[in-house]
């Protein structure tokens, strides 16, 4: 998931965005079942439904976005129960509306009970990342990448990166394992930017490397350090069409820091190649899905969960 520095901007069309399908990501799904079933199990529904009463419901979109996350549906009621079946009737960035059906349900009332509010909640925010960043692709005009950053929800990063990309956006790296990035605690800390890159480029030879820079004097020592790809932190507008003027498309440019929907039109008009948006996985709002039970004899309005 680290970044690709070399694209273009002819390269940054929408693609197939694989399903990340950790190792891990099973015990991570029966780690939130257990967060919400614990030892007891749903005393409430495995107290009112008998076990072999049965019943079908139906995952529907309340609002306008892109959805993500579908993958997950199956394998969340899985866990619970192999025999419950589960048809995805829409995929995975496509654009929903209210009241459109994206996936159908078979299976122990109980269990469709039990696996609901986690379904939910895997649907509702990974959509609602990939809500978020189509907007501000759409804002865009495509002149830059929308990359996101490590601002993200513990344990869930590859799956909220995954609904960035699925919104149209690009991926920054994807931990600190990835990729070198000096921020200003780096450059302070050793003495200036100058010295932290000649020891990155000693001690970790080949690695790629992003330098943040705060004024046009850190830009030229990037320069003259041979950064793969330069990030300009917080700069004022005077400062920052300066430093783009100097650089002129020999690196990588990425602005970074306090970036709004508002800002996004007049930045990507600017002439850098990306824009990294720490909002678009930790200040998303959840995009709206309900689940309907419809049980035997009853209306369905009645039983909308």
């Amino acid at each position: 998931m680290s970044p690709a520095f070399h694209e273009s901007k002819s390269q940054r069309l929408p693609v197939p965005t694989p399903f990340p399908m950790r190792p891990d990501l099973r015990d991570r799904i029966r780690l939130s079942l257990y967060e919400d079933l614990g030892d007891e199990g749903d005393v409430t529904s495995d107290t009112v439904f008998p076990p072999d009463h049965r019943s079908t419901a139906q995952i529907v979109s309340k609002q306008e976005g892109i959805v993500a996350g579908l993958p997950l549906i199956p394998m969340i009621f899985a866990e619970l129960d192999p025999t419950v079946g589960v048809e995805l009737i829409a995929k995975d960035g496509a654009k929903v509306t209210p009241g459109l059906l994206v996936v159908k349900l078979e299976g122990p009332t109980r269990t469709l009970l039990s696996g609901e509010r986690l379904a939910l909640n895997f649907l509702q925010h990974l959509s609602g990342i990939a809500t978020m960043t189509s907007v501000f692709v759409a804002a865009s005009g495509g002149k830059v990448a929308i990359c996101d950053t490590r601002k993200t929800t513990p344990l869930w990063r590859d799956l909220e990166k995954y609904a960035v990309a699925i919104g149209g956006g690009t991926n920054h790296r994807f931990g600190l394992f990835d990729m070198a990035m000096l921020k200003d605690t780096h450059a302070d800390g050793s003495g200036g930017l100058a010295r932290a890159l000649v020891r990155m480029r000693r001690l970790r030879p080949g690695i790629k490397i992003a330098a943040e820079a705060r004024s046009l004097d850190e830009v030229k020592t990037a320069l003259e350090h041979g950064v793969d790809l330069l990030m300009l932190d917080n700069m004022d507008e005077k400062t920052l069409r300066a430093a783009i003027a100097f650089v002129d498309h020999r690196v990588p440019l990425e602005i970074t820091g306090g970036v709004t929907l508002a800002k996004i039109a007049e930045l990507a008009s600017l002439g850098v190649d990306r824009v990294s948006i720490g909002a678009l996985t930790h200040s998303v709002r959840a995009m709206d899905f309900s689940m309907r039970i419809h049980l035997d004899g009853e209306d369905d309005d009645e039983n909308q969960v």
